[in-house]
């Protein structure tokens, strides 16, 4: 790696944890090179190729986000590896998802771990986070006429906040050697409840905030009418099967073990984004 002036390709870099991950990089001395297909610093567009290699000119390291909404990405993913490769990328964080090695034949998160680990040329760090905190501060679980909708069963999940993704995700591109071939799983320091979640909203905004439990094939079907694509219901379906049968996440200490301070706590988060849930309903 270029060690005077290290560059970093951040994928999804204007979304949730690439525009944190960046700032992250650029207080700390590696040049940060946000990538998306509008507002970032390059147009990067996993459906048009001629976008990738001008985006990994001069690039040693990369943030690895894949496409969104999608479960079949596997081969795109490798061709751009390839790429990144021989353009010069030494190490690879790749943006994962808890229990991925657990996912269903149909979808291509785990193919995608598994092709990194294959490759001799470059380094890599798999990050493995639960369900991200934003989802109920965003249109992903908002709270919608004081009411938090979702499938769960009263199971459990560690909640982890973005902010503490792009942490870690930082510490692996700041010192890739350290974190060689590490596979870190991030969550909150507590395992929650969706009602749980409802009543710490509640406690900082000063609303009420209830939780409905839905059944899962009708919250998957309100998903699709909304227009998520249909391919991804397998997506819906796994991550929320998780929590309903009780394999949620539960809390680990990779956060504090990388960055060397506590993973952030639900209220803490909370408080923090009190705005979002603040005055009129959504």
């Amino acid at each position: 790696m270029n060690k005077e002036a290290p560059t970093a390709l951040i994928l999804g870099g204007t979304g949730r944890t690439g525009s944190l991950l960046a700032s992250a990089l650029a207080r700390q001395g590696v040049a940060p090179r946000t990538a998306a297909r509008r507002g970032a610093n390059v147009r990067f567009d996993w459906d048009a190729p001629a976008t990738h290699l001008d985006a990994l000119d001069g690039v040693d390291r990369l943030y690895l986000v894949t496409p969104v909404m999608r479960v079949r990405y596997a081969d795109q993913v490798a061709d751009f590896l390839d790429l990144a490769e021989t353009s010069g990328v030494r190490h690879v964080t790749f943006l994962s998802t808890y229990n991925a090695d657990q996912a269903p034949a149909g979808i291509d998160i785990a193919a995608v771990e598994a092709d990194l680990a294959s490759r001799r040329a470059i380094t890599y760090s798999v990050l493995r986070p639960a369900w991200v905190m934003q989802n109920f501060a965003d249109d992903h679980l908002p709270v919608i006429d004081s009411v938090i909708t979702a499938p769960s069963n009263g199971g459990r999940e560690a909640f982890v906040d973005a902010d503490d993704i792009a942490a870690v995700a930082a510490q692996t591109l700041l010192d890739p050697e350290a974190h060689a071939g590490a596979t870190y799983a991030l969550t909150g320091p507590q395992a929650l409840t969706f009602r749980e979640v409802a009543d710490t909203i509640a406690s900082v905004s000063g609303r009420p905030v209830f939780y409905n439990d839905v059944d899962q094939e009708a919250w998957i079907n309100g998903a699709l009418a909304a227009g998520v694509p249909a391919d991804y219901a397998v997506m819906l379906r796994w991550l929320t099967s998780a929590i309903i049968t009780g394999n949620g996440a539960t809390p680990t200490g990779d956060i504090e073990k990388v960055t060397g301070r506590p993973a952030t706590t639900f209220r803490g988060f909370a408080e923090r984004n009190a705005r979002a849930w603040i005055g009129e309903a959504s």
